[in-house]
């Protein structure tokens, strides 16, 4: 079952407390990560929203949230990352909110948006972030970590799509039940398999979520996303694919052989695939209708 963010900002504000992070004994040093994350007045804790990463520009979304539990909302957060919190950060960005889900269609979620930023990491290793709301009546600073691995556990920007012969409307005889776990069911995002929008070599959109068993409330939102964002493509080539995670729709029976053949970590995950089979562009956890809008733009058309 899912935590609450009070729960959650809680439990990571204790293990924050009681974990080692090299610190100095004494006052930090002028410009170092240490005394940009000590200059806040308040203790806040940082929920990462993604976690794959791997070098070169890297999408970070994250939550902040106080010791109550309640979302920091401020517009713009200022992030700084580096190799240590004695180092001096070797990248500073803005982080920007970003909606989770549809405007006027509950989430069932405690937090409405996420900030979301990119930054450059060179290699792999274990980074440090800080984030500093702005604009915010406290002054606020949180601590994260940023763990880039030599490759992404999920496929790489580039990578050829694996043609996954994903059920269908026509595959099961108009059973949506077999399909989705949305409701109502995004029959529109059930017409086409990936196999079958590769073979045909047309750009498409897919994502891998699970709206009635995610667990952390935004499988939903996403489809509802995706859902919005082909309306608006409703013009162009572009496809738009909803694969459910769980074998059977039933978590009790693990993930399903198509989130397997993509090696998927966790979900939900979405994916903008080109005419030539590439991926061109992912995005893991929560995504906005502006983000997926913008790549769509930029990656498929």
């Amino acid at each position: 079952m899912r935590a609450s963010l009070a729960v959650t900002a809680l439990i990571l504000l204790a293990a924050g407390c009681s974990s080692s992070t090299g610190s100095s004994a004494g006052a930090p040093k002028s410009g170092t990560l240490e005394s940009l994350w000590r200059s806040s007045t308040q203790s806040v804790a940082l929920i990462p929203g993604t976690s794959d990463y791997s070098p070169g520009v890297v999408r970070v979304s994250f939550l902040v949230v106080d010791p109550r539990g309640r979302v920091v909302a401020t517009p713009r957060a200022r992030v700084w990352v580096g190799r240590s919190l004695q180092d001096k950060p070797f990248a500073s960005t803005i982080a920007r909110l970003e909606p989770i889900g549809v405007s006027g269609v509950s989430t069932g979620a405690d937090a409405k948006t996420i900030y979301v930023t990119h930054v450059r990491v060179p290699a792999a290793g274990h980074f440090q972030l800080v984030a500093r709301p702005l604009a915010s009546k406290e002054s606020i600073a949180v601590l994260g970590d940023l763990i880039v691995h030599a490759r992404s556990a999920s496929p790489m920007v580039g990578s050829r799509a694996y043609p996954s012969h994903t059920p269908t409307l026509a595959s099961t005889g108009g059973r949506t039940g077999l399909l989705t776990t949305s409701v109502p069911p995004d029959r529109a995002l059930l017409r086409t398999s990936i196999a079958a929008a590769l073979a045909a070599h047309e750009p498409f959109v897919v994502t891998f979520a699970t709206p009635r068993y995610c667990q952390s409330r935004v499988c939903g939102p996403v489809v509802n996303v995706v859902d919005h964002v082909r309306r608006q493509y409703a013009h162009t080539p572009v496809r738009f694919i909803h694969v459910e995670i769980y074998k059977n729709n039933n978590p009790s029976e693990g993930r399903n052989r198509w989130v397997r053949q993509w090696h998927l970590p966790g979900e939900p995950w979405t994916f903008l695939v080109g005419r030539d089979g590439r991926i061109k562009a992912k995005f893991e956890g929560s995504v906005s209708m502006t983000e997926l809008g913008q790549a769509i733009r930029r990656r498929l058309l």
